[in-house]
């Protein structure tokens, strides 16, 4: 049911802050058309901690009306607060969302134990008809559940069956296949991490919740299936060409502020919806408090596009062509650098 690609969409804004949802059919539209497996509905790369609730589900169930039958649907019904994620999952699997993606509680830092007695298994008991994938992202939400908690809920709940794994920990997901058994999937969370963790055999991922296959999904499907198939050599040499890209997700630079140099550090969805943006795909500004990327920090995101570009420009051609631009052209405006980046620190 998991294997293959699967794009944490973002979320595109008007400027005024809006949610663009002419913008969202396109989006979705551009990663059917490049074969994506599944889509996820406001997880957290959809900006999920700044939407109203009435707008989180109204992109869940504008997803899953027009991907429903064509790829699966996914909806991120997770939160901080058990009640409102029921409420979430329950609207979700109203509007026809067959998965649902649980973070890991941020903030309030529960335990593991509590998160899996007082997150997941409410949820799992009263959706016993919708697969859940909990999100194990310790460097964003401030806590996670172990691979032991995680192990009992796969015994105890058929619909706990994956795992959404974004810990960077090797030993962590080989514990996870361990305990969780081989018929347990095991899903990346990381772009930059998706072929080691399908190529280990201690862990045996069998795809990827992706950030970056918003700009390029159709080559991270190919990707999975590449590794899936064992073709390692074409598989190698795709993933070269798609490492820049990987590596913009998070784009941190030192910038001199007027009181002394400062580490900054873009976070997702900012890097990846500054690209977009860039290539012309309806993206939109990030809601506050994300803002812009500094001219240093474009300037990598631009880097990477062009040595994706250089490496092999199929990569980006699914974008020139279903967007209708020129991709070179693009990337060498600086009125687009001048828009979407602070002039000053």
């Amino acid at each position: 049911m998991f294997a293959g690609a699967h794009t944490a969409l973002i979320t595109p804004m008007r400027e005024d802050g809006s949610v663009d949802y002419a913008g969202l059919e396109r989006l979705i539209e551009f990663q059917l058309a490049n074969r994506i497996r599944g889509v996820l509905a406001v997880g957290t790369t959809g900006e999920s901690p700044t939407l109203l609730w009435e707008e989180h589900n109204e992109v869940v169930e504008r997803t899953c009306k027009q991907a429903k039958g064509r790829a699966l649907t996914i909806a991120g019904t997770g939160s901080n607060s058990t009640r409102e994620t029921l409420a979430g999952t329950e609207h979700a699997a109203h509007v026809g969302a067959e998965v649902a993606l649980l973070v890991d509680p941020y903030y309030n830092g529960p335990s593991s134990l509590e998160i899996r007695r007082e997150y997941v298994e409410p949820v799992a008991r009263e959706f016993p008809q919708m697969q859940l994938i909990p999100y194990i992202i310790p460097g964003r939400s401030g806590t996670m559940m172990h691979p032991e908690d995680l192990a009992i809920l796969a015994s105890q709940y058929p619909n706990v069956s994956s795992v959404k794994e974004a810990t960077g920990s090797l030993e962590n997901m080989a514990k996870t296949r361990r305990l969780c058994g081989e018929q347990f999937a095991i899903l990346s969370g990381d772009d930059d991490k998706t072929v080691e963790m399908m190529k280990n055999p201690a862990i045996k991922a069998c795809g990827v919740i992706s950030v970056a296959s918003n700009v390029i999904p159709g080559p991270i499907q190919r990707l999975t299936e590449l590794l899936s198939a064992g073709d390692l050599a074409a598989a190698d040499q795709l993933a070269t060409a798609l490492q820049p890209l990987f590596g913009i997700v998070t784009v941190l630079t030192t910038e001199q502020s007027p009181r002394g140099p400062v580490q900054c550090k873009a976070r997702n969805p900012l890097a990846v919806k500054t690209l977009m943006n860039l290539l012309g795909m309806p993206a939109g500004p990030c809601r506050r408090p994300l803002g812009k990327m500094t001219r240093a920090g474009i300037e990598v995101v631009i880097k990477a596009a062009r040595k994706t570009q250089e490496l092999d420009p199929s990569v980006l051609a699914p974008v020139a062509e279903f967007f209708g631009v020129d991709i070179e052209a693009r990337l060498a405006d600086t009125r687009l650098v001048e828009r979407l980046t602070y002039s000053t620190y």
